[in-house]
């Protein structure tokens, strides 16, 4: 595809985005958590601020020829949508015709506008606005079509948004859209940008407070926002697709389903666990040619670089990020930092924090293969006793609260799944003395990253 488009700063200061902007701004405070506006005092404001929108959208739809037919789609939604009186929004027409996957372009740009919440952000399907570019470096186009295939991947950077994304949210997916029915999902999309740039800023202070001196590859990594970038595109390339892949239970996600929050966690590690894995995989074969060339010796550092971040964000971010009710990303990254600590080679001597570089791709491979067998296994044991095995292998990592009746095995094992879940307590692993020492330390910076952009970092 050859096209020309606006660069991202003319697109920022567009006036028809300005547009947009304003008035899904003005719009959100009208809406109620279903994205109607209830209000009929409200009604004659908001469809000036509907006309504002079509008009912002059909004014600046040129700029995204490929994206035509849905944004003529979103623009007659939301006329619609003020035509029958602010009910609950529908914008199933105009989302069926966003199709970015297929358009995997370095550089491309989009306008994307619905109702729709934002995670980590509104819960409320609000009417949010960003444009955004595709990130498709062309070491990652051809992963992605040799053995890492992903077609719904769509890697994106900020380059503006409303109120919904000016929060920790890096993400954008099709299920958040108000709509009257569920459409086969096609595509989902990450900001690279946002966690590239958090990653940065947080790695940075981690390793002043731990006093930590990095390899110079990591600290390349760390000090170039488009390196970091490119490898968090890498990492979640192989990280979304595996969520689907290997000996898994049925939906291994346990979409729709309560269960003890531990199991999130293992799932979200293995995905990591796995990009990590292949990552290694990868640099170890090139390193292994005789012939490599420079494009090898390039995505061989790529790979490298997966490594590093899967560590330091998981360790430094993920583990003291949100709050300690039934946060499984947080202790995902418990369990990995007490994994590399228990097998000696992560240390924490003199409050000085270092690592045996050489040895510690086979220990986290290690814990990899702890949670694959575990999954392996689970296809034939009933659902509490994978809960109990699951609990089994973190516990046997991390420490559990003293208080918890998983831990002292006080579980009615002749009753429902849910009342297992139920005593599960909102902090059943707490964070470790080091960790409660840490987190004081990195609270501001980690607070500060909310709503971070490569334009910010």
């Amino acid at each position: 595809m050859t096209m020309t488009q606006a660069t991202a700063a003319d697109l920022r200061q567009h006036s028809a985005w300005l547009q947009i902007k304003a008035a899904a701004t003005a719009l959100q405070p009208m809406q109620s958590k279903n994205g109607a506006i209830e209000e009929v005092g409200d009604h004659d404001a908001a469809r000036a601020h509907v006309t504002g929108l079509a008009q912002g959208i059909r004014t600046i739809a040129p700029e995204f020829p490929h994206d035509a037919a849905y944004l003529e789609q979103a623009a007659v939604d939301f006329e619609r949508w003020a035509e029958g009186g602010f009910g609950e929004p529908d914008f199933f027409d105009a989302l069926v015709q966003f199709q970015p996957q297929q358009h995997r372009v370095d550089g491309l740009k989009h306008l994307v506008i619905f109702p729709m919440y934002t995670q980590n952000g509104s819960s409320k399907r609000l009417v949010e606005a960003v444009l955004v570019e595709v990130i498709w470096p062309e070491f990652i186009a051809e992963l992605e079509a040799g053995d890492y295939s992903n077609a719904l991947f769509v890697p994106l950077r900020f380059i503006d948004f409303t109120a919904g994304y000016d929060t920790n949210s890096a993400v954008l997916f099709p299920e958040t859209v108000a709509m009257r029915e569920i459409p086969s999902f096609t595509w989902g999309a990450i900001f690279q940008d946002r966690e590239a740039a958090r990653f940065r800023r947080v790695v940075e202070a981690a390793c002043e407070v731990t006093k930590l001196e990095l390899p110079a590859d990591a600290a390349e990594l760390v000090a170039d926002q488009r390196t970091a970038e490119e490898t968090f595109v890498m990492w979640d390339l192989i990280h979304d697709r595996t969520h689907m892949r290997g000996d898994l239970p049925f939906d291994p996600f346990m979409i729709k389903q309560r269960m003890p929050f531990f199991l999130y966690s293992l799932e979200e590690l293995r995905c990591d666990l796995t990009a990590f894995r292949e990552s290694v995989a990868i640099e170890r074969r090139i390193a292994a040619k005789e012939d490599a060339t420079d494009a090898d010796r390039e995505l061989a550092k790529h790979a490298k670089h997966v490594q590093y971040a899967v560590i330091f964000d998981r360790i430094f971010r993920f583990a003291i990020t949100g709050t300690r009710t039934r946060n499984y990303d947080g202790l995902g990254g418990q369990l990995l930092f007490a994994w590399l600590h228990q097998h000696r080679v992560l240390h924490w001597t003199d409050t000085q924090l270092a690592f045996d570089w050489d040895e510690v791709p086979d220990v986290v491979n290690k814990l990899g293969e702890a949670t694959e067998l575990l999954y392996w296994r689970s296809i034939d044991r009933p659902k509490v006793a994978h809960w109990l095995a699951a609990y089994e292998l973190v516990s046997s990592v991390v420490e559990p609260h003293p208080a918890s009746k998983w831990k002292a095995g006080e579980l009615p094992l002749d009753g429902a799944p849910r009342q297992l879940t139920d005593l599960v307590m909102d902090d059943e692993f707490p964070l470790s003395m080091f960790y409660e020492a840490f987190e004081k330390k990195m609270r501001e910076v980690i607070a500060s990253t909310s709503g971070i952009t490569a334009e910010s970092a």
